[in-house]
This record gives structure tokens, C-alpha cells and sequence, in this order.
């Protein structure tokens, strides 16, 4: 889902120094532009996967052939995502969710990138499937769940994003008090979660993030910006700085 044109996006990026931003697919076609963006922006590397909601509506057949997709791809992508799980929106699959997801971290693994994490609603029972797999590369994207919960997710030694939302809120003002750095990464989620509530967000904006930990943290802007680019680096296979998030559909 884009909502500007994406000249603009790497534009703002690039004056704000966004160093990357990480385009993820949430279907075949969207994963497919993703790779299109890639290949067109320096800035813009790939994440490919099926959004949970996007997913039920494919036949596992149609699931497995997208996997093969990322497969062939390997070399040019950085994670699997956006995947996970979504019980708010869907009440009727969950196991079928759950099936599909294993198939993701399977993936993950089997490429050892990592896998960008949706949770809504199914906090408890992503972690449950992730610890089972032994997955160790894992970004836990917005999390909404009990604060419980995020101490299991430092205990893994799995990431945390805070996006640009942190601005106005609690919760996530919350994991940023309660978590150390070292599980923290930044991201913007664009378009949404904007940090003054206005639409569409962009990834120029992620620096919000990174002021909010600095003011929670009393650290300065720079020492957080050093901190983050070292967890990004420990991660990703590639060196981020500063990075924004961008769903495409």
C-alpha cells in the first residue's frame, strides 16, 4: 500500500538520511513489486511474505509455490515479512494461520534471515510457535501484547520494533522504559501508525522513534542512532542506519 508516489518516499527518505528502507510484501503481487523497487532503489531492500489475513486466501498449493518464489529469490531479499498471525480480524482460521506460519519460519531458518513478525491479537501463540521452532531470527513488529510477553521475547533474544507511533503512545513508551537497546530496532510501519496521528506515514519519519527512545532512555539522539545501527547490524546480513518500513500492496 502506497500512498504517495515512491519518488517522493526515497526523496524524503534520502534528505531525512534514511539509509534503508525495508519494502515488505504482503502477497504475490505486492511481494513482486517489492522486488521491482528493489532492483530500481538502492535504498529499498526486500522482505517477501503473505500478510496472515492475505494468506487464508490462498490454497496451500498457492502457498508453497510463493515459498518456492522466495526460494528462487534468496539473494535478493533481507527477511520473510510481513507474516504471523491475525486473530482480530479472522475468527474462524486459526490453525490454518498457524499451519501457514510454520511454513514461513521454516523459510527463515532454512535461508537463516530474519522473519518480521505480525501478532495481533495472537501474541501468546506466535511466541509459542517460534519457540518450538527454535527460531532465533525474529522481529516482533508493533507488539501489542501483555507486558509478560515482552520480557519472553528479551529472554529469546529476539527484536523488538518501536514505530514512529511511540510518540503518543503509552505501551510503547512502555517497552522502550522496560526493555534494554539491544532489543530495540526502529521502524515506521508506513502508511500508518504517522507519529503526529496524520496519514499516510512515510519512513522519513522514523526518526520520531529514535528521539522518543533518547528522551526515555536519557540518552542523546546520537548514542541511540549508534545503538540501533549496531542491532541492525547484528541482524541483518547488510549494515542499516536509520530505517524506515513501507507495506506495499
Amino acid at each position: 500500500m502506497i500512498e504517495m508516489p515512491i519518488e517522493k518516499i526515497i526523496d524524503n527518505s534520502n534528505k531525512a538520511d534514511v539509509n534503508i528502507i525495508i519494502a515488505q510484501g504482503v502477497n504475490p503481487e505486492s511481494n513482486r513489486k517489492v522486488l521491482s523497487l528493489g532492483e530500481r532503489y538502492d535504498i529499498v531492500k526486500s522482505a517477501l511474505g503473505i500478510y496472515p489475513i492475505d494468506a487464508i486466501s490462498f490454497s496451500d498449493k498457492e502457498i508453497d509455490s510463493e515459498i518456492e518464489f522466495i526460494r528462487k529469490n534468496k539473494d535478493k531479499i533481507i527477511a520473510i515479512g510481513e507474516v504471523g498471525l491475525d486473530f482480530k480480524e479472522d475468527l474462524e482460521n486459526h490453525e490454518r494461520q498457524k499451519n501457514i506460519f510454520k511454513k514461513f519460519i521454516g523459510i527463515s531458518i532454512e535461508l537463516k534471515i530474519p522473519i518480521i513478525v505480525h501478532s495481533r491479537k495472537a501474541e501468546l501463540e506466535c511466541i509459542e510457535i517460534l519457540e518450538k521452532y527454535n527460531a532465533k531470527k525474529v522481529i516482533m513488529h508493533c507488539f501489542s501484547g501483555k507486558l509478560s510477553l515482552i520480557k519472553r521475547i528479551v529472554r529469546n533474544g529476539w527484536m523488538l520494533t518501536i514505530p514512529t507511533s511511540v510518540k503518543n503512545s503509552e505501551h510503547f513508551q512502555k517497552i522502550v522504559e522496560m526493555v534494554d537497546i539491544k532489543n530495540l530496532l526502529c521502524e515506521t510501519d508506513s502508511p500508518y501508525l504517522h507519529p503526529d496521528k496524520k496519514w499516510p506515514n512515510e519512513p522519513a519519519n522514523v526518526i520520531a522513534s529514535y528521539e522518543k527512545i533518547a528522551e526515555i532512555k536519557g540518552l542523546s539522539l546520537e548514542n541511540v542512532n549508534d545503538l540501533i545501527k549496531n542491532n541492525y547490524k547484528n541482524l541483518f546480513t547488510c549494515l542499516a542506519y536509520k530505517l524506515g518500513i513501507l507495506k506495499i500492496r
